[in-house]
């Protein structure tokens, strides 16, 4: 991958390097992280199986309530965990260990430690046989079909949703399939009307949100932007608090995850709040200093955000956009939104 291309989770490569840093202690600015929702936790309904869930390499019959589940997917952890089931074997994103980093997670993870059985997309399939796991789910992953024939061998596999790309399927979708599979379809439903009412709660309290334009940026090196496009996940929370995507940007992007600019074309994000997603300590200030933004409206407003990705990681949040990961995005960014006017 080119040091400036977005990949499909929606991070710029530049940033890649960054998030293979130690173990976060999993506090945001304000202390302890917000709770993560739970489902009722009434495990599997006998009757729930055998379950059929289709995918995109076709259906998957799960026959009887898995227990030893690995997962694939970059943050399909987060659904399991929050379905009550600690997977056995899990990928890695960026170094972030997904058992021990992020605070909205590790609560659920406990003493246990899952293996790690690759990287993204590169699975070790021998490490995966060797959990004997029950059930295989790959949700937010590029999971090629040879690589879903040689697992369908080991296990059920449940692949990427059907009719959305790679790493594009909302994060509702994921958790009904992961919910099905599981046996845990009523569960899984109250997990997002959960969280549907916080987004709810959020713009009922914030009603200045609505309408205003946004922008979410990455500046991940000196004079380069990535303006991250309506589809993006972290783009679509803003919108979820009220926010709207102006049609410039729109039109820049197209059908990729961002717009890659230079400074010349900041004046694409002069809208009503621009959130500025950092991944070092320098960015801030490099940002301010560059002439360019200065000159926009929205600097001399006041109506920058600057969010890190990793400390605390509110980026991270932002980029899983998980049942787990979402409460704790709101209560971080609504509370810094609103400190900015």
């Amino acid at each position: 991958m080119a040091t400036r291309a977005l990949d499909k989770s929606g991070r710029v490569g530049a940033v890649i390097g960054v998030l293979v840093a130690a173990l976060l202690t999993g506090c945001g600015a304000d202390g302890a992280p917000a709770a993560a929702p739970s489902a009722q936790q009434t495990g599997p309904a006998p009757a729930a199986f055998p379950v059929t869930v289709t995918h995109k390499y076709g259906s998957t019959e799960i026959r009887q309530a898995p227990s030893r589940v690995v997962t694939l997917g970059l943050s399909d952890q987060d659904i399991v965990l929050a379905l009550g089931i600690k997977p056995v074997g899990v990928v890695d994103w960026f170094g972030e260990r997904p058992f021990g980093k992020w605070p909205w997670a590790q609560p659920r993870w406990g003493d246990s430690k899952p293996e790690i059985v690759g990287e993204r997309d590169d699975y070790q399939v021998e490490k995966i046989a060797a959990l004997r796991p029950d059930l295989i789910i790959a949700q937010y992953s590029g999971m090629k079909r040879e690589q879903y024939q040689t697992l369908s061998k080991l296990a059920p596999v449940v692949a990427q949703p059907t009719g959305a790309d790679d790493y594009a399927a909302t994060w509702q979708v994921m958790t009904r399939q992961v919910g099905l599979a599981l046996g845990q379809s009523r569960q899984a439903a109250d997990l997002i009307t959960g969280i549907d009412k916080r987004f709810a709660q959020a713009r009922s309290d914030h009603p200045e949100f609505a309408g205003k334009t946004v922008a979410v940026v990455d500046p991940y090196e000196p004079g380069k932007y990535a303006i991250f496009a309506p589809h993006d996940p972290k783009v679509v929370f803003l919108t979820q608090l009220g926010f709207r995507v102006p049609d410039p940007i729109t039109k820049a992007a197209g059908d990729q995850y961002a717009a890659e600019i230079s400074s010349e074309r900041l004046d694409l994000i002069d809208v009503d709040r621009v959130l500025f997603l950092t991944s070092d300590a320098a960015a801030e200030p490099r940002v301010k200093a560059d002439k360019v933004f200065s000159r926009l409206g929205v600097a001399k407003a006041g109506h920058a955000l600057f969010l890190p990705y990793e400390d605390p990681p509110i980026g991270a949040a932002l980029s899983f956009s998980t049942v787990l990961s979402l409460p704790y995005a709101i209560d971080q960014v609504v509370s810094r939104l609103t400190a900015i006017g």
